[in-house]
């Protein structure tokens, strides 16, 4: 199941802008080796889980793996062919603003350097914004 929240205070947000660093969650903090965002930009919960997947099948769950983002805000879309007006859209799915430098997986307990490297790196290709592995 994909990640959302179980209760929120407003049904609809407003989108705000992304700004180009973040520095409160730019460190590690749990594990050894971690993938970290170089641009700003929106991840949809469908990404996180396809990339936590991808990460946990290549060290085949071996060691831990901890997800430092949850995604929160709600995505809206009206449909398709329907008309300028009419209010805001329904919910379509749930995603995360993410500013460049954040910790987005962290990885620890593998000793095998070359499993891990490629493990965020696969991990990596799945999201739709440049990210880089640091320790």
């Amino acid at each position: 199941m994909f990640l959302q929240p179980k209760k929120i205070k407003y049904k609809k947000i407003r989108k705000g802008r992304l700004s180009k660093l973040e520095f409160k969650s730019n460190k590690l903090v749990f594990g050894t080796l971690g993938l970290k965002a170089i641009e700003s930009g929106t991840i949809s919960a469908r990404q996180i889980e396809s990339c936590r997947q991808t990460i946990s099948r290549k060290i085949k769950r071996k060691g831990k793996l901890w997800i430092r983002i949850f995604p929160d805000i709600p995505i809206l879309a009206k449909p398709t062919a329907s008309r300028m007006g009419k209010g805001k859209g329904s919910i379509s799915h749930w995603g995360v603003k993410v500013f460049g430098g954040t910790v987005l997986f962290e990885i620890c307990g593998i000793k095998d350097l070359k499993i891990v490297l490629s493990a965020l790196k696969t991990g990596g290709t799945k999201l739709p914004i440049r990210t880089k592995i640091f320790s």
